[in-house]
């Protein structure tokens, strides 16, 4: 079956009038906070904004005020949006709020809908997900999870620390990943609770210093201590926590991609700009054979990445696991999105490393990404076990069959 690469109509508007929306209203209060928002005023004024266009939270269900958008058209409208760093956080489509508004409307109850899901999709409180934990607890490896849950009367209490919970300060609530069974190192036992912020066990011990710092609410450290929810707080089935946090990661980590690849062709467009009216030596830099070699891998690199993120949407719409699809795109669009913002700067020369343009901003918000959802080894050592496995089984496949072993 073909991979459809043109959006239809209604999506392609949908993304016009998001790139519209982020010229004339983002981008001019990004290059005047220099990109990080850090006041719930800035955020509230870009996403009434965003309400008042008609591109709010395209993603999420119209029962919830969006457009209901599968991935494949998630990946246009929001490397529109990608194209700002505030562009995000403006249509509410900012990691970690987007990725939990797709679990919720997935497993989450009709109750649980109403009192986190609706009020998430309006933009009326925030959300984050807290899965990683201080060594030698959840990490890369996902199995080492050593926060508990245990049952006590009408409910769980849960133990544990969890580190690097991106959006934490001003959350609402809290999707927590905690162990109800087995040990860390058991592939099986999580399961995820929704813990409401004003809980008496959680508590928020610090901020984490990073290199980022234009993902609203930060990075934080928890600690949930005697930290008791009802029953009711249980996200999904008990123990199928791993199992439901897949509904969550694959798409996450397309759409983090299809939102850094925005940006990475904002980097671009600046450079490309600047080597056009930049003279020197008799010409402009953008006929000198070395920046058009660095604007052409730009370009190679930024329309690579976008393949790779749509064949693993297309797989993910197509109802597939698209485990190894999103992992290359992962990996892909990470790497090439450091280069293209890299290039970029070094194509504008002392400009690009000076204040007076955004890209050194860039540059420290998209190198992350290669470690967030997931680090680059981590995501080869994966592509690599999935193809030697399927490599092996496929060997004992053709001996059963009486074929003689290659």
């Amino acid at each position: 079956m073909a991979v459809e690469l043109a959006p239809d109509a209604e999506v392609a508007a949908l993304a016009e009038r998001t790139a519209t929306f982020v010229r004339q209203v983002v981008i001019p209060v990004e290059e005047r906070l220099g990109g990080v928002a850090r006041t719930e005023s800035v955020r509230a004024e870009l996403q009434a904004a965003a309400k008042a266009a008609g591109i709010f939270v395209p993603h999420v269900g119209t029962e919830f005020g969006g457009h209901g958008l599968d991935m494949r058209a998630r990946a246009a409208v929001f490397e529109e949006a990608g194209y700002a760093l505030l562009g995000p956080l403006a249509l509410n489509i900012a990691a970690p709020d987007e990725g939990n508004m797709h679990l919720l409307e997935v497993i989450a109850t009709d109750e649980q809908k109403t009192r986190y899901l609706a009020p998430l999709a309006a933009g009326d409180l925030r959300s984050c997900f807290a899965m990683s934990e201080p060594a030698p607890g959840a990490g890369s490896d996902a199995g080492a999870l050593a926060t508990t849950a245990v049952e006590v009367p009408g409910g769980w209490r849960i133990d544990g620390r969890k580190w690097f919970v991106t959006g934490a300060d001003g959350a609402a609530f809290v999707i927590c990943m905690a162990r109800t069974s087995g040990q860390p190192g058991h592939a099986g036992g999580a399961t995820m609770f929704l813990v409401d912020a004003d809980n008496p066990g959680l508590r928020l011990v610090r901020h984490i210093e990073t290199l980022d710092e234009s993902l609203y609410g930060g990075h934080l450290e928890l600690l949930l201590d005697h930290c008791v929810v009802p029953d009711e707080a249980v996200l999904g089935e008990v123990d199928q926590g791993f199992r439901h946090a897949q509904v969550r990661l694959g798409p996450a980590r397309m759409t983090h991609c299809m939102r850094w690849l925005g940006l990475a062709r904002r980097a671009q467009d600046i450079a490309v700009a600047r080597a056009s009216e930049r003279t020197v030596f008799g010409s402009t830099l953008a006929d000198l054979g070395m920046a058009q070699a660095m604007i052409a891998d730009n370009e190679i690199d930024i329309a690579a990445s976008r393949g790779l993120i749509m064949q693993a949407c297309w797989e993910l719409d197509q109802g597939r696991s698209a485990a190894q699809a999103t992992a290359i795109a992962k990996t892909f669009t990470s790497e090439a999105v450091w280069r293209v913002v890299d290039r970029a700067l070094q194509i504008c020369g002392a400009l690009g490393v000076s204040g007076d343009v955004l890209l050194g901003r860039f540059l420290r918000e998209v190198r992350p990404f290669r470690i967030y959802d997931g680090p680059s080894e981590t995501h080869r050592w994966s592509i690599a076990r999935r193809v030697t496995r399927a490599a092996t089984a496929a060997r004992s496949s053709t001996t059963a069959a009486g074929e003689p072993r290659p």
